[in-house]
């Protein structure tokens, strides 16, 4: 008889608990809904960290008139007169130099430095080249400034035809010292060959600017006058 009237009072006592449970866990699940929907709320045991105000920076600006334009006043100061007097120079006509009347030579033609002392003459080349006899012609000389003194260095060209042959010869005074300290000579054919007025000489400077004028002369086939002598003299400086 006592197991039968314990059975309902262990029954009702589970079911309080059960009862109990359940409304805890109801009340939780509100309170956690409570909490999630409103953190801030007095339930709530950790709180949220409450952020300080934002600061709102001002967006008023300062405004410019919508173009400017710099102006300079006109400067009222008026420049001084230079007080340093500017010369003035004045071109006067260069004077002309005059022959002096007691000039011995008179300037060449052609208004060069040089011009030949002489005439062109034909010699024997046996007084200057005994060994070479006949079989040779050639054309040589001398050059001298206004003091006689031989002039040293100077270029002198050939040019010109010899039969059907062009001759185009260069050398320089002082290369052929049996005619002078500033002699110079050519070798002009193997043999002599008569021709008239067809060859030239003609001094130059370093610059190849003529010193004197294109001398002309004659050759001729007899061995008595197969060497040509053109001698230069300075004339003017």
């Amino acid at each position: 008889m006592e197991n039968k009237n314990s059975q309902p009072k262990n029954d009702l006592l589970w079911n309080v608990l059960s009862f109990v449970m359940i409304a805890a866990i109801l009340g939780a699940v509100v309170i956690f809904l409570s909490i999630f929907t409103n953190p801030n709320s007095a339930m709530n045991p950790f709180p949220p960290f409450t952020l300080p105000e934002a600061i709102v920076l001002p967006t008023n600006r300062p405004t410019f008139p919508a173009t400017w334009t710099a102006t300079v006043a006109p400067s009222t100061a008026t420049p001084a007169p230079p007080t340093a007097d500017v010369p003035v120079v004045s071109a006067t006509p260069a004077e002309v130099g005059t022959p002096s009347p007691t000039e011995t030579q008179p300037p060449p033609t052609g208004g060069y430095a040089f011009a030949t002392q002489t005439d062109p003459a034909s010699i024997s080349s046996v007084l200057y080249r005994p060994e070479w006899g006949c079989e040779w012609m050639g054309l040589a000389g001398n050059a001298v400034d206004l003091q006689n003194s031989p002039v040293r260095g100077i270029r002198v060209q050939v040019g010109g035809y010899l039969g059907a042959a062009k001759i185009d010869l260069l050398s320089l005074t002082g290369t052929a010292l049996q005619y002078g300290q500033a002699g110079y000579e050519f070798t002009l054919a193997e043999k002599p060959v008569a021709s008239t007025g067809k060859l030239w000489v003609q001094l130059l400077d370093q610059s190849d600017l003529p010193l004197s004028d294109k001398i002309y002369f004659d050759t001729f086939s007899a061995c008595e006058q197969n060497l040509i002598i053109i001698n230069f003299k300075q004339v003017r400086k």
